[in-house]
C-alpha cells in the first residue's frame, strides 16, 4: 500500500511539474508573440506619420508657391 502511494505520489510530482514546465513556455512564447505584434504596429504608426509628414510639407510647399506669386518677398538681413 505504502510503495502505490509513493508511486502515485512521483507520478503526480512529475506530471505537476511537466506540465508547469509546459504552462511556463507557452506563457513566454505568447509574450514573445505579443511583443512582437506591439513592434509590428510601431513600425505601422511610424510609416503613417511619416506619410502625413511628407503630405504636410507638399501642402506647406504648395501654400509657399501661391503666397509668392501674390506677395513679394524680399530677403531678410538676417538670412
Amino acid at each position: 500500500m505504502a510503495n502505490r502511494r509513493a508511486k502515485a505520489t512521483l507520478i503526480t510530482a512529475v506530471l505537476f511539474s511537466t506540465l508547469t514546465i509546459w504552462a511556463v513556455h507557452f506563457q513566454q512564447h505568447q509574450e514573445r508573440d505579443t511583443m512582437y505584434k506591439g513592434v509590428l504596429k510601431d513600425d505601422e504608426r511610424r510609416r503613417k506619420k511619416m506619410r502625413q509628414r511628407e503630405e504636410d510639407l507638399l501642402i506647406s510647399q504648395r501654400k509657399r508657391e501661391i503666397y509668392e506669386r501674390v506677395q513679394t518677398v524680399e530677403k531678410s538681413s538676417t538670412e
